[in-house]
């Protein structure tokens, strides 16, 4: 056998018979950009623990804590060390009028945040006020994406007349100011609900406070995607879809919508955190959830009248709205920069 010496003319066509690697597509690179942000990765675990401990909420009622949430128990008596204690005991504060819920035990047995005023668990409620604080901000982010996907898709395309009456149309929503609408289309449909035709949406529906919320911040997103769109109506690409004759559905539906939808996907977790603070706040002021419903804002509200006395029944709420929404806005700017071809977040080969 020979030897034979490798000389730089066989490396290089040994490089020339070597196929290219494959090239990865945008939503692999932006998921791998989204994966080596460290500090998005973990608002999403802490983000996911909370959205899974409050669809749990009802295991927790039944067979955990032992206790049903919505109903009020002011003769009630749990065992605390060993010793059987009143959940609600006559108060000690001024002339001794009234009743004090029993404070936390720290026990997720038994009343582990202590109780309400009307002596309910206040651990139970929070989980399933969390439940519903998630479902309504969720839903009234996909309402308003949707909706403010249409418009500025419509009136950045067609353009005209049609792109002025739209564009009126959201300064008219932009003219109000956010809670002052939101609070005034809430006291005008839960006092009276809705009922148009084959919808009908009773006062104290879950489903108003998700319309109400998800129509007031459509002008927000509606108009970045206006203009979006408006610049990519004069990219090259458009321009020689129409010189082709494209038709106008299929250049909006294959090349200007799925250059938005990263736009619509960065809004998501940031409207999502805005949506929830502004259900909180209508919540507590009565115009939000209803009850028998619970979510964070009313329990805000169950425990303002006891705050200096069991100050935990407003303060875990307000604990688990402020970190809900903190990791809501870390993860979307993880989001947000992962989904951006112009960051300069640098990831090393995998």
């Amino acid at each position: 056998m020979t030897d034979r010496t490798v000389t730089a003319t066989d490396l290089a066509s040994k490089d020339q018979v070597l196929p290219p690697p494959p090239s990865r597509g945008p939503w692999v690179t932006a998921y791998r950009k989204l994966r080596s942000d460290g500090a998005a990765m973990a608002a999403l675990f802490v983000l996911t623990v909370v959205i899974v401990l409050c669809l749990l909420a009802p295991v927790y009622a039944a067979y955990i804590a032992h206790t049903d949430p919505f109903r009020s128990n002011l003769s009630g008596k749990i065992e605390v060390g060993g010793a059987t204690v009143p959940i609600m005991s006559t108060s000690t504060e001024g002339l001794g009028l009234g009743f004090t819920p029993i404070s936390p035990t720290w026990d997720p047995r038994a009343y582990m945040l202590g109780a309400d005023g009307q002596g309910r668990d206040v651990a139970a409620r929070l989980l399933y006020g969390g439940r519903n604080s998630l479902l309504i901000a969720g839903v009234a982010t996909v309402v308003c994406l949707v909706l403010a996907a249409i418009v500025g898709l419509t009136a950045g395309f067609l353009g005209g007349w049609v792109d002025w009456v739209l564009s009126r149309c959201l300064d008219v929503l932009w003219a109000f100011p956010v809670y002052l609408l939101a609070i005034s289309l809430s006291i005008v449909l839960i006092s009276h609900g809705i009922d148009i035709g084959p919808i009908s949406i009773t006062s104290g529906s879950l489903a108003l406070p998700m319309f109400i919320i998800g129509i007031i911040f459509v002008p927000y997103v509606a108009r970045p995607i206006r203009g979006q769109v408006l610049s990519l109506k004069e990219s090259e690409f458009v321009l020689a879809a129409v010189g082709l004759g494209v038709p106008s559905h299929r250049i909006l539906l294959r090349d200007i919508l799925p250059n938005v939808m990263t736009t619509l996907i960065v809004f998501v977790p940031l409207l999502m955190a805005i949506n929830m603070v502004t259900e909180s706040a209508l919540s507590f002021l009565s115009i939000g959830v209803q009850p028998p419903d619970a979510s964070w804002g009313t329990i805000i509200q169950d425990g303002q009248g006891l705050l200096y006395t069991r100050p935990m029944v407003a303060l875990a709420p307000g604990i688990a709205i402020a970190l809900t929404v903190l990791t809501l806005n870390v993860f979307g700017d993880g989001l947000r920069d992962a989904l951006d071809p112009r960051s300069k977040l640098r990831i090393g080969t995998t």
